[in-house]
């Protein structure tokens, strides 16, 4: 089993999302991110998604993705040629006499402080996804009341992109 990102452009067109989570849906494939955008151009919107299989299952799900109308191009994001980001935002709970441990854990991993209350604090942290889980881990200590994740997005590097 291997971990794949697919980038594909598809129109900016209600049900599109729909369709295509459809047909992860219809045969059986689970997605384990997905996130979507508009590009440059307004008639078309950049769908990232992320999803575990072995080889044959994601050439399968390739192909059958390339084969919905709404769907302009499809290509898998190679770990080595891709820069690929992910977005979470973490509730932490802490008093003011913690808040200063947070903080310098925050520096250490270049996130933002995006809010800071009596009982709480708010972090914002992009990167890859080990960077992220590698933060997450190391706040066990405090009560993380809330967290969200945006999913995993990416582009191809240097000359290589989607038309």
């Amino acid at each position: 089993m291997r971990h794949a990102v697919f980038s594909m452009l598809v129109e900016n067109s209600a049900g599109v999302l729909s369709r295509v989570a459809g047909l992860f849906s219809r045969r059986g494939y689970n997605i384990d991110s997905l996130t979507v955008g508009e590009t440059t151009d307004p008639k078309l919107s950049r769908m990232t998604v992320t999803v575990t299989g072995d080889d044959d299952v994601l050439e399968q799900i390739e192909k059958q993705v390339s084969k919905l109308i709404d769907v302009k191009e499809i290509i898998e994001l190679p770990a080595e040629a891709s820069v690929c980001r992910e977005l979470v935002l973490v509730k932490i709970e802490c008093d003011a006499l913690r808040r200063q441990e947070v903080i310098t854990l925050s520096n250490v991993f270049r996130a933002n402080i995006v809010d800071v209350a009596m009982e709480s604090i708010i972090v914002e942290l992009t990167g890859a996804q080990s960077k992220l889980n590698a933060f997450i881990d190391l706040l066990g200590s405090f009560k993380i009341t809330e967290l969200a994740r945006t999913g995993i997005t990416g582009l191809a590097r240097g000359a290589a992109s989607l038309k």
